[in-house]
């Protein structure tokens, strides 16, 4: 699922581009979007910056009366947003202002249909990739990107599992290890490891018969029976590659 903001003052070309991503939608089995439309720019930053809702793609008005959309362009990047973003505007004036912020687009009202689908089929081509390197997670009230080459162990912890990362951060998550795997099952550099670890092979220095080391300086003991099948599936990762 894939949240597609758009922000503009003007009702009517929110119908108008809600409608065209809905038409764009009916034409494309995959991939599932979630469209959020705000008239208001101060409330979209509020949301984003809280980190209660973290937008994909961003459609943007550029003139519009509480902030212009090249201002609150500047700001979302300040957070360190990364989302994809088209501006939607009535002049060709601040073309280079737009890409100054990093704007995948900058298309000029009135929008023909054909040419936002165009524009469609290509960022969302770029998204796919782009999804397949990072899990969104429920950390601390907040919905936050992880990306998945930082991942290097999940530890079972009663209800709730622990997941480390490359940096040493380690968080604390309310979801049980099936789900988490889930996530990352297609992703061949993570193997479970018994019942109570799932471990990213990229972040394996050694192992022998008693332990796993890691590359930050930790080590996981291995139960009973897990060496060989481990052992198996590290040389094939890296054989193959």
């Amino acid at each position: 699922m894939y949240q597609i903001a758009i922000c503009d003052d003007d009702s009517k070309e929110l119908d108008k581009t809600e409608d065209y991503l809905k038409s764009w939608q009916e034409t494309h089995q995959n991939p599932a979007l979630q469209i959020n439309r705000f008239e208001n720019v101060k409330e979209l930053l509020s949301l984003i910056q809280r980190g209660e809702y973290l937008p994909n793609l961003l459609f943007l008005d550029i003139y519009m009366p509480q902030e212009s959309g090249i201002d609150a362009a500047r700001e979302l990047r300040q957070m360190g947003n990364d989302c994809r973003l088209v501006f939607l505007t009535l002049s060709k004036e601040h073309a280079l202002e737009a890409f100054g912020v990093n704007a995948d687009q900058y298309l000029v009202k009135p929008v023909e249909k054909d040419v936002l689908f165009s524009v469609l089929d290509r960022l969302f081509e770029n998204l796919e990739k782009k999804q397949q390197n990072y899990v969104l997670l429920r950390i601390d009230g907040k919905n936050c990107k992880i990306s998945i080459k930082d991942i290097v162990f999940c530890e079972a912890q009663g209800k709730n599992q622990r997941m480390y990362l490359a940096d040493g951060t380690c968080i604390l998550l309310h979801m049980t290890m099936t789900e988490i795997y889930k996530m990352i099952a297609e992703r061949k550099e993570f193997v479970k490891v018994g019942v109570s670890y799932i471990v990213n092979l990229e972040h394996i220095n050694s192992l022998n018969g008693q332990k796993i080391f890691l590359d930050i300086g930790k080590n996981i003991f291995l139960p009973r029976g897990a060496y060989q099948p481990l052992r198996k599936q590290y040389f094939a990762y890296y054989c193959e590659e």
